[in-house]
Order: C-alpha cells, then structure tokens, then sequence
C-alpha cells in the first residue's frame, strides 16, 4: 500500500503541483478541492496518464465534520497519510473595517485557523500512532504583517502561524514535522491569481514579471521545495520559511 500525500486546497497552483510531484515519486495523491469536479478530474487525470497514483474529493472544509470523516476514509481505504498539506486560503478581499461584516470575518477564521485545527486533530493521532508524520502548512505574508484592508486575512493567517508553533511544540518530539511555509509573493496561479486579475491583467503580469524572467513564483518549484520538506532528516527540521521570487523584496523591506 502506497504512502498517503493528503492535499487540501488542490488547485491548478500549488496544491495541484504538489500532488504530481509526490504522484511521482510514488505516493498517491488524494486531491481535495471546494469546487470545479472538471477541474479536479483533469488533475487527477494529469497525474495517472503521467504513471502517477491518485484520487480527488470535492470538499467544504467549513462544513462540519468534512475534514475529520476525510480523514476517517483515507486512512481506512487509501493508505497512511504520511503528508498533509494545508493549502486552504482565506482571502476574502481588500476591505474597509466598516466593509467587513462580523460574518466576513468569521469566515477568515474558519477557513485559515479552525480549519487547520480540525485538521490537525483528526490527522495527527494517526501519525503519532506510526511515530512519524508531515503537516505542511501553506501560509502569507499576512501572516508576519498585517495592512490596510486585511483585517480579516491578517487575524486569520496570523492565527494560523501560532497555531503551527503550538502544534510543533506538542508534537515535534513524537516524530511529527509541522511546517509553516510563508509565500511571499505572487504565484502563477491561474485560478488564485489568475481569477482575482481576470485573464488578460493576469497575462500581462507574466509577461512583464513571469515566464522567462521568472518574477512570478512557479507553483513547480514550490513543490520541489514542499517535498524537501517533507522529507529532512529530523536532526535538520525547518519548521518556518519563506519563499518569494530573486526580484521581490522581503515582506520586512517593503512599507506596510
């Protein structure tokens, strides 16, 4: 039975890139997104034409009891989950504190915090069970920096960064890697980046940042980092980093 990649928020970006890179390299990916099955099945189908094993599952992760029945299945059908990655975002938009509603901001929470806790303790009490385990936890800039019209992304996300640290504290002795991994930058993504610019703003940012003059971070190399991860000898964890593209700045050198 093949080793489990568990990928919540598999979209064509990071999420998608992921579970091909572990697809080859002979985990089966279980793919999970909110929406779009046509979208999921051509990744899945992506992944078994190339020789890769996988399967998706259209999922709300605010639902109640989503997340842990998920769980349940995978692990009694599929296989050990031996990595989950949490790539769930939690943006609902540039607004105003007036311009966000109390339910607004709530869903932030659910989607960047609770949903990360309810992950954690339907999947951590399996891998502690086999004494090993990676939690790969997608997160922002706003995680280390709130701004003007984030109020709800920058609680959530920062929420989502403590959240990491206290799971690390409780479980890195028992053989459990949790990882904070900040993207600082934007990722050519289609369906993130790509439907909040609209396709022709979207083409004109890889053109006069991307492609060639690799100004876009590539959901790709993202993966290849996430699998390095998941993978370090535990004498060498990295439980936080960041990445973002040669020709950014830092999220600690640019004005708020």
């Amino acid at each position: 039975m093949k080793k489990v990649c568990l990928i919540l928020g598999a979209g064509a970006g990071i999420g998608g890139h992921v579970a091909q890179k572990f697809a080859s390299e002979d985990y089966h990916a279980v793919l999970c997104r909110r929406s779009d099955r046509e979208g999921l099945d051509q990744l899945v189908e992506t992944i078994t034409s190339s020789g890769g094993s996988a399967s998706g599952h259209l999922l709300n992760a605010v639902e109640d009891n989503t997340i842990e029945t998920l769980i349940a299945e995978v692990e009694q059908s599929t296989g050990p989950i031996h990595t989950v990655l949490f790539n769930l975002g939690a943006q609902i938009g540039n607004r105003t504190l007036d311009e966000t509603s109390h339910k607004a901001f709530e869903l932030g929470w659910r989607m960047a915090t609770f949903g990360l806790f309810r992950l954690a303790k339907a999947v951590l009490p399996h891998m502690v069970s086999r004494g090993a385990g990676t939690l790969l936890v997608t997160s922002a800039t706003a995680a280390m920096r709130g701004n003007a019209g984030q109020h709800s992304h920058a609680a959530a996300m920062a929420g989502r960064r403590m959240l990491c640290q206290s799971l690390n504290a409780e479980y890195a002795a028992q053989g459990i890697h949790v990882v904070h991994i900040i993207i600082d930058g934007a990722v050519d993504a289609p369906d993130t980046l790509g439907k909040m610019l609209g396709p022709d703003l979207f083409q004109k940012l890889r053109e006069t940042r991307g492609l060639e003059k690799d100004g876009l971070l590539l959901p790709a190399q993202i993966a290849e980092t996430y699998f390095h991860l998941a993978h370090q000898h535990r004498s060498a964890w990295t439980h936080e980093l960041d990445l973002r593209a040669h020709s950014d700045l830092a999220w600690w050198n640019h004005a708020p």
